[in-house]
C-alpha cells in the first residue's frame, strides 16, 4: 500500500493573519495540523513550535517505529502511542515555557492533530494523537468517520445533553463556539486522546482546522477526498470554506491509502472488514460510535475450532465473550442442545463481568472462527473510557432483559403446558 499525501493553509476571509500551520514528514509518515490561539500573533508561534516539536519528538524514536511490524518484533502499539503522547506533551511544555518569558504571549495554544502511520506495506496501523478542536476524518467504503473528538465547551454540552446538535447559532452559547476545553500550550501539561486502529487499501484521511470542517457535512468528505488529482484537493476544500464564509484561517491536509493491495493485505483488509461487521452487528455493541468500534475490534481476537471440538465445557471457569465469525456453534445443557448460533450471534457475555463458572457447553458444530474478547482486556477499555463503558452499560441491560423476558415467556408456556396435560388428564379420568 502506497501513500500520497497534500496539503494547504489559507488565512480565510475575516483573519487578517494565519496561525494554523501542518507539517508532513514523508520519512515518519507523520502528518500534523495545529490551530493556534492567542493575540500579538501569538498563535501562530504555539502551532509553529508545536508542529516542530512534535516531529522533532518522533524523530528521536525512529529506530522504535521502524521496528514496528517487523517478524519477531517485540515493539507494541501502545509504545508507540507513548511516544505520540510524549511528543505533544513535550509540545506543551515548550509552548508553555515560551509564554511565561515573554509576556504578551501569556496564554497562547494551539490544537494539535498527529497522525502516524507505521508498519510494513501489508499491514499498516495508524496512530493518533489530538487535544483541541482540530479534527481527524476517515474516509472508509464511502462512509466518513471522525476518529477525533472535539475538546470544546460546545461539544461538552452536547455530551451533557444541555444542548443539540446544529442548535448553537440560536443557543446563549453562540458567543462561545470556539472555546476549546483542552490546548497544547496553556498548561505546563494537557490530557491527550490516543487511539490507534488497522489501516486498509482504499482508506484516505482529512485532517484540518475548524476553519475547514464547519463548512463541510461529513457525507460528502469521501468524494471530495476521492475526486481528482491529490495535489488539488486541499485547495479544492479550502475554496469550498472560503466561498462559504471563510470565519476563520483554513487548514486542509490530505492522504490516501493505495487501493490495489499485496495479496497478504487484500485478505487482512476482508478479515477485518468481516470482524467489524460481525461486532457492529452484535446488540451489545449497537450504540458505539465507529471509532468505540475500533476501539472494541483492537482488544478481540480471532479463534478458529474444527467441528465437534469444545469451546469450553460446564463448569468451566469464564474469562472471555464469545461471537461466531463464521460456521456454527452448539450450546448443550448435560448434553442437550439448547441452541444453535450462527454468523453474527454471541455467547459466554456474562463473563465480561462475573467470574463464575460456565453454566453450559459451548462445541463447534461445524468448522468455526469465532471473536474472542477477553475479560481483563475488556475491563481495561471500560477504565479508560467512562463514555464507552456507560453504552456498553445500557446495552447489556437491555440484553439481559431480552433474555429475561424470553426466559419468562418459555416458562409461562411451559406451565401453561403442563395446566393443559394436569386438565386433559383429569378428564380422561372422570370418563
Amino acid at each position: 500500500m502506497e501513500l500520497t499525501f497534500a496539503a494547504a493553509t489559507d488565512v480565510g476571509r475575516q483573519r487578517n493573519h494565519n496561525e494554523d500551520n501542518f507539517l508532513i514528514d514523508r520519512r515518519l509518515r507523520l502528518f500534523v495540523v495545529a490551530d493556534g490561539m492567542g493575540g500579538h500573533a501569538a498563535g501562530e508561534v504555539a502551532s509553529s513550535i508545536t508542529v516542530h516539536e512534535i516531529r522533532d519528538a518522533v524523530h528521536k524514536n525512529r529506530d522504535l517505529i521502524e521496528r514496528f511490524g517487523e517478524p519477531g518484533s517485540e515493539v507494541h502499539s501502545m509504545q508507540i502511542l507513548q511516544v505520540l503522547e510524549h511528543a505533544i506533551q513535550s509540545a506543551c511544555s515548550t509552548v508553555f515555557s515560551r509564554a511565561q518569558a515573554e509576556s504578551e504571549k501569556r496564554g497562547m495554544g494551539t490544537t494539535a492533530s498527529a497522525l502516524l502511520i507505521a508498519g510494513k506495506a501489508g499491514a499498516l496501523r495508524g496512530f493518533i494523537a489530538h487535544v483541541g478542536d482540530s479534527r481527524i476524518y476517515l474516509a472508509r467504503q464511502d462512509q466518513c468517520h471522525q476518529l477525533t473528538e472535539d475538546h470544546s465547551l460546545v461539544n461538552e454540552l452536547i455530551r451533557r445533553g444541555k444542548l443539540k446538535r446544529g442548535e448553537v447559532e440560536n443557543s446563549p452559547y453562540k458567543q462561545f463556539k470556539n472555546a476549546v476545553t483542552r490546548a497544547v500550550g496553556v498548561y505546563p501539561s494537557v490530557e491527550v486522546d490516543t487511539f490507534d486502529f488497522d489501516i486498509l487499501p482504499g482508506d484516505s484521511f482529512l485532517i484540518c482546522s475548524d476553519g475547514m470542517y464547519i463548512y463541510v457535512n461529513g457525507e460528502e468528505v469521501p468524494g471530495l477526498l476521492a475526486e481528482g488529482d491529490i495535489k488539488d484537493v486541499p485547495k479544492r476544500l479550502i475554496d469550498i470554506a472560503n466561498e462559504g464564509g471563510g470565519h476563520d484561517n483554513i487548514t486542509a491536509l490530505v492522504i490516501r491509502v493505495s487501493d490495489t493491495p499485496a495479496p497478504e493485505a487484500g485478505g487482512r483488509a476482508k478479515e477485518l472488514s468481516l470482524k467489524l461487521d460481525v461486532l457492529r452487528s452484535m446488540q451489545l455493541f449497537r450504540y458505539l460510535s465507529y471509532k468505540e468500534l475500533v476501539k472494541i475490534n483492537n482488544i478481540a481476537q480471532i479463534e478458529e475450532y474444527e467441528s465437534g471440538q469444545h469451546i469450553f465445557r460446564e463448569g468451566d471457569k469464564g474469562d472471555a465473550m464469545y461471537s461466531v465469525m463464521s460456521g456454527r456453534v452448539s450450546l448443550l445443557k448435560d448434553d442437550v442442545v439448547v441452541v444453535e448460533l450462527e454468523r453474527g450471534e454471541h455467547f459466554g457475555e456474562m463473563s465480561l463481568v462475573d467470574r463464575s463458572v460456565r453454566s453450559l457447553t459451548a462445541l463447534a458444530s461445524a468448522n468455526c472462527r469465532l471473536i474472542s474478547i477477553k475479560r481483563k482486556r475488556f475491563y481495561s477499555i471500560i477504565k479508560e473510557e467512562p463514555s464507552l463503558a456507560t453504552k456498553l452499560l445500557w446495552s447489556f441491560v437491555q440484553v439481559l432483559t431480552s433474555r429475561l423476558r424470553k426466559t419468562t415467556a418459555d416458562l409461562s408456556d411451559a406451565l401453561q403446558g403442563e395446566r393443559l396435560i394436569d386438565t386433559t388428564a383429569e378428564n380422561l379420568f372422570r370418563e
